[in-house]
Order: structure tokens, then C-alpha cells, then sequence
């Protein structure tokens, strides 16, 4: 069962919202300009909040980016409330431990039913990239690095993928005050993800964390920096740059994560105003030249699984070109934005930039 609706969360007559066991699967994002408050403190004053899973340290902590749950705190529930801010990419650690949820919950007897608060995606409705093939990440749904979906949407399309049985409800992003009232940026989704511009590096930029260079994680400005100790910058670089964007020359020192006190060096990627930018593509290849021209560039082991395409693999690895490589993307894309359109909840359509 699945039902899409357009009246905000309090508004729901569901007997299994007003009476039955709820639990809220959260982060800060479920704020409510609207009444001042979270989303769970609705069930709280009815008297049937049963659980709160949300991430376990204090606001946008350093390292704190998974939501952790168990199948036995899910037993019993009558209804889970799902309210995060997706922000575009499928390797989103919150998203995919809502996808690690509706997993599981399929080998319940009585499952809950599952709501899904949904918030506008701050990364539009661009796509880029490619499904998962090959060799992926457990429990990655099969859409692009850069989807172009809401959370709902998502919870939709991944519903079907899995033939989960348990009913499923969307609640409008329209529907609510935070759709209406503050920009889907403006509460930061999570510790690495703070700002404006940073969904824009992020199908991208979230691919540097399995390599040698760091995407500027402990500073102000994640995946906008790239850089490592063992870079040299310089004017004279050959970096490829796309149109409409600029590599400016800078150094830095992370707080926190990899190089974690070490200076490193390297480049903000600054765009253009209005100008489109296909982040995974020049991730690709930036660390094809970073592999061609340091001996300390290397990938982790789980970066395969994480870009989950063979192609791309092979052109950050040396062994196709860059026109190969840009031609199957294209191609993919357009697979994906065929296959998206059929569980669009909105007007608005994905597309490509071109």
C-alpha cells in the first residue's frame, strides 16, 4: 500500500499515528517552524512516542553520521515517522540507514507502517551518473550518484525494489512549514554537510573520502577543498577544469578526520554564478590526474563498491578515456531519469546538464 499525501504530519487521522505506538526515525532536520518544534514531540504529547532514533552524539559532531536502530525496538511499533534532509547523492549515510530500515523491516510478521516526512532536495532535480553495477555497497538502491529525487520519492522507488509489503506514506514537502519557510539548507543535514554549495560538490566530492586526497572534512568548507600534504599547487598545474569553474590555489589544516593537524595543500573549487556543475564528472577527473602525477595517490578498498561502475573505475585508473568514459555517463544518465519519472511525486522533472 502506498499514499501520497498533501496535509502536514498533525493533520493525519491514521489510528496507528494518533493511538498506536509511534517511533521517529530523525535528525535535527525535523524542526517545525510552523509550531516551534521537532517532529517527535507531536507523538510525545499525545502520549504514544515509543522510540527516537537519531543520531547519538550532539548536533553536527565530528564523525557522527549514522543513525543506529535495532529490529527489536521496531517490533511492536505501530507506525515509524521518518524526517531527515536528504541532500541528493545515494551514498548519504542517513538516507541509506533509512534503506537499511525499510530492509529489514521486510522479514517482520507485522511490520510497522512507514511515513515519510519528505523535505525538497537542496540539489535539485539535476542527475548525474550512473546506477550501481558490478560489485556495489550492500543495501545501495539502484539510482544515480546524483539522483534528483526527494526522500520520498526514494522511499518509493527502493519500496518497490524490495517488495517490501508494509504500507507506505508520503507526506508532501509542500505540506509542511519547512518547505514553505526555510531553504533546505538552512538546518545543516549533517556535520560535513553545512552549507549552500556543498550538495553541489557533494556526488562528487563524497568519492575523495576513499582515496589519499581529503575533501577538506575539519574545515568550514567540506568538498569545496581538496587537497593532501603531499600536494604542490601552482598556476602552472594542468588540472582540468570544466567551464564556468576555477581551482583556486590553497592550503589548509583539517580539525578532524584524515591529515587530522597535518597542513595540506591543494584547491576550493569555486563556481560561476548560474553555472551548472557536473561534480562527479570532474571528481573523475581530477583524480585521474592526481593518480597520473602522485606515487602517494592511492584508493581505498571500498571506493569500487562506492562508485559501483567498472567504466568510471577504469578512467580513473588509466585504462579508458576521457570521451568513453563521458559517453557511457551520458548514456546512464538518461537511463536513470527514464526510470526515475515513474515515481516522481512532483511536477518538476529530473534532467542532465548538459
Amino acid at each position: 500500500m502506498f499514499s501520497f499525501r498533501t496535509t502536514p504530519l498533525e493533520d493525519q487521522m491514521d489510528k496507528a499515528l494518533l493511538e498506536g505506538r509511534v517511533g521517529c526515525f530523525c535528525t535535527q532536520n525535523c524542526w517545525n517552524p510552523d509550531k516551534g518544534s521537532y517532529m517527535y514531540e507531536l507523538f510525545r504529547e499525545r502520549g504514544n512516542l515509543a522510540e527516537i532514533f537519531a543520531p547519538e552524539d550532539a548536533e553536527l559532531t565530528p564523525g557522527t553520521n549514522h543513525i543506529s536502530f535495532s529490529l527489536d525496538a521496531v517490533k511492536g511499533l505501530g507506525a515509524v515517522v521518518v524526517e531527515i534532509q536528504d541532500v541528493g547523492t545515494r551514498y548519504f549515510n542517513y538516507t541509506r540507514d533509512l534503506f537499511r530500515l525499510m530492509d529489514e523491516m521486510t522479514s517482520l510478521e507485522e511490520p510497522p507502517a512507514l511515513y515519510i516526512v519528505d523535505h525538497i532536495n537542496p540539489a535539485g532535480r539535476v542527475v548525474e551518473g550512473t546506477m550501481p553495477s558490478g560489485d556495489a555497497v550492500r543495501g545501495m538502491p539502484k539510482v544515480a550518484h546524483r539522483h534528483g529525487l526527494t526522500l520520498g520519492e526514494l522511499a518509493f522507488l527502493y519500496h518497490g525494489e524490495i517488495g517490501a509489503k508494509y504500507a507506505l506514506h508520503v507526506i508532501s514537502a509542500r505540506a509542511a512549514g519547512s518547505g514553505k519557510q526555510i531553504m533546505p539548507w538552512a538546518i545543516a543535514p549533517a556535520s560535513d554537510i553545512p552549507g549552500l554549495f556543498t550538495a553541489d560538490m557533494y556526488s562528487g566530492g563524497g568519492l575523495w573520502n576513499d582515496t589519499d586526497i581529503t575533501p577538506g572534512i575539519g574545515t568550514a568548507r567540506p568538498y569545496e577543498y581538496i587537497g593532501a600534504p603531499f600536494v604542490r599547487t601552482g598556476s602552472y598545474e594542468p588540472l582540468p577544469i570544466p567551464a564556468g569553474v576555477m581551482m583556486r590555489p590553497c592550503s589548509f589544516t583539517p580539525s578532524c578526520g584524515k591529515y587530522a593537524g597535518e597542513r595540506c595543500n591543494g584547491y576550493q573549487i569555486l563556481l560561476e554564478p548560474g553555472v551548472e556543475y557536473h561534480s562527479l564528472m570532474h571528481t573523475l577527473q581530477l583524480m585521474r590526474y592526481f593518480r597520473d602525477r602522485y606515487s602517494q595517490f592511492g584508493l581505498a578498498p571500498g571506493f569500487a563498491r562506492k562508485l559501483a561502475d567498472p567504466v568510471l573505475l577504469d578512467y580513473v585508473e588509466g585504462r579508458c578515456d576521457f570521451a568513453e568514459m563521458s559517453g557511457h555517463v551520458k548514456v546512464e544518465e538518461q537511463k536513470w531519469i527514464r526510470k526515475a519519472k515513474k515515481h516522481l511525486l512532483y511536477d518538476d522533472q529530473p534532467y542532465r546538464v548538459k
